[in-house]
Formats: structure tokens, sequence, C-alpha cells
């Protein structure tokens, strides 16, 4: 595996998840693999799980690991082609990449959407560049409209939950202060697609995502009725997708609190579970009874961020 985006990257999930349990059970199992490797993290935005967590895979790996934060201590990095450089910027990525790649073996990236051009942000021109010039495998650390590595802990954490063959399982929009991207329920969209669940998207109107993640799966505009007999409830705001009105991309179309996950909306599930990738904003995305309910996932969830990196890192160091 020389890039890791989407799921159709890993192969088939069923072995994936098996990796995924094997490696939770002997975590230092592959240790060998990393020995005398370099694993490089870059760090465009702030991380807390995703840092600790891939930083932990890689030692599970025997990696040796350099974190560089773009923003904390480096040169202000150009990402554009064709500017005059007169600003505040004073190294171009297309140089950087290549010195970054002679360092290390594998390379890890976290970029962020920047929410005001729905064109450049689902072009990924940062994660490409890296995956174009830098000669080596790479990983995304969440990017403008995917976070893989999260959906991928989501989905080991429904399986070691679900209490029947084919969960259902809801993605739910809930209100926040700022605009947030599309990354995480792009992906959790896409990874559940994939699995073997009853996947439901609800959400405002003028929240559709983009179906090259979300696909035929069933959209319900009515969140009651989605949550009707759910297994599993992820809650996530996002930002306007700008799937029906490019105009609106990134912009904050409703601030319901009729949306904020709480024992009303629960009350209707089949003793759902909860879900979310944090950090949270607590009785906004979901009321203080929700989250630190027994039904509550959302520190399992995160633990299993170490597994899934640790499955992704294993599959690239092999294939090197």
């Amino acid at each position: 595996m020389h890039t890791f985006l989407h799921v159709s990257d890993l192969g088939p999930l069923d072995v994936a998840l098996r990796e995924a349990a094997e490696i939770k059970q002997e975590r230092y199992k592959y240790e060998h693999l990393g020995r005398h490797r370099t694993a490089l993290l870059i760090f465009f935005n702030n991380s807390l799980r995703t840092r600790l967590s891939t930083q932990k895979a890689a030692r599970n790996l025997g990696l040796d690991v350099v974190v560089l934060d773009v923003n904390q201590g480096a040169w202000k990095l150009e990402t554009e082609r064709g500017v005059v450089m007169d600003g505040d910027k004073s190294e171009h990525l297309l140089e950087a990449i290549p010195v970054m790649a002679s360092y290390c073996d594998l390379i890890g990236v976290r970029t962020f959407a920047g929410l005001v051009d729905r064109e450049a942000d689902y072009a990924e021109n940062i994660l490409t560049q890296f995956i174009r010039y830098s000669g080596r495998p790479v990983f995304s650390m969440e990017s403008a409209t995917a976070h893989p590595l999260q959906a991928f802990a989501d989905l080991i954490t429904i399986k070691e939950h679900s209490e029947k063959p084919r969960p259902k399982v809801v993605l739910t929009w809930a209100p926040h202060p700022r605009a947030l991207p599309q990354a995480v329920p792009n992906s959790f969209a896409e990874w559940m697609r994939a699995a073997d669940v009853d996947l439901v998207v609800t959400h405002p109107e003028g929240y559709e995502l983009d179906p090259l993640f979300v696909g035929d799966a069933r959209v319900e505009y009515d969140q009651m009725k989605a949550f009707e007999g759910a297994d599993f409830v992820y809650a996530k705001n996002w930002s306007c997708p700008g799937v029906t009105n490019a105009a609106d991309y990134g912009r904050i179309l409703s601030t319901d609190r009729e949306w904020t996950v709480s024992d009303r909306q629960m009350a209707v599930t089949d003793h759902a579970h909860f879900m979310h990738c944090l950090p949270v904003r607590r009785n906004m995305i979901v009321t203080d009874e929700v989250i630190e309910s027994p039904r509550s996932l959302v520190i399992p969830e995160a633990a299993n961020r170490e597994i899934s990196a640790t499955v992704v890192l294993k599959r690239m160091l092999e294939a090197l």
C-alpha cells in the first residue's frame, strides 16, 4: 500500500478488521518492520488524538518518528504554483517536499479545508503534491475532504460493540458555532457504505454531502425519524458542502439546537451507542447526559485510533 486516503486503499475490510483485532491483542508483534526506518508526521493544523495515536502506532512498529509542525518552528510554506513570493512565505512546498522526503521512509500529512474555494479543497492540492513529489508512501492524517484513519477506527469500534449482524448506523449533523470541514462525515459515510451496516444520514436541507462519499446512502431530513431503531448514533457538525449551491460552500446554514443529540432523540433508538470523533462541544453537539452515559463510545473510539494507524503503517512498511 503506497497511499492511504480512502477505504478502497485498504483492500477487503474483513481482512483489515481481523488484522486490527490481532494487533490489538499483540501491539508489538510487528515491531521489526520499522527497525532503522523513519516516519515523518507533518501537521499543517492542530491535533491531539491524531498526533498521539499515530506516534504511538509508529512506535509499536519500531519506527523512529519525526514530527513537524509547519506553523510552529518551520518556514512558512507557499502551496500554490505561479505566485510571486513577495509576502511572508519563505519556502515553496515544491522544494520542501523532496527535502522532507530525504529524511524519512513514510510521510503522514494533516491539513484542513480552507472552506472558501470548494474546487481547491476537493482537489486536495497539498496532499496531492506530497504524493506526486515525495517519492515516499504517503498517508492522510486528515485532509481537506477526508479523515480515513478516524473512519477506520470508527468501523473497528462499531464491529467490537455491535450486537447485530447488520446494525443500523445513523450519521447525524449537529449544530456548532464555527464552520467545520466535511472530512470526518465524508469518510464516515464512505467507510460505512463499504461495510455491512444499514447507514442513514440525517441533516437539515442544504447540508448534503458530496456523492463521491455518501453515494446512494439513505438521507433523512427528519432527525427523529432517522434515529428510530438505530444501534449506533454518530454525531458530527459540518459546514455546507456546496453540492446543491456552490456559493454556499463552507457556510453555516443552521444553528438549530433541536439537532443537538440528547436523551430525547436517543429514546427512539434501539438502546443505541453514541459516537463522536472528538473534540466535542458539549451541549452543542451532544448533551452531558448522552456523552457520559454507559452507551457512549467516545473513549474506546479514540483509543482505537492507535489500532487503525498501526494497521495502515504496517501495510505501508510491508510494501517497502
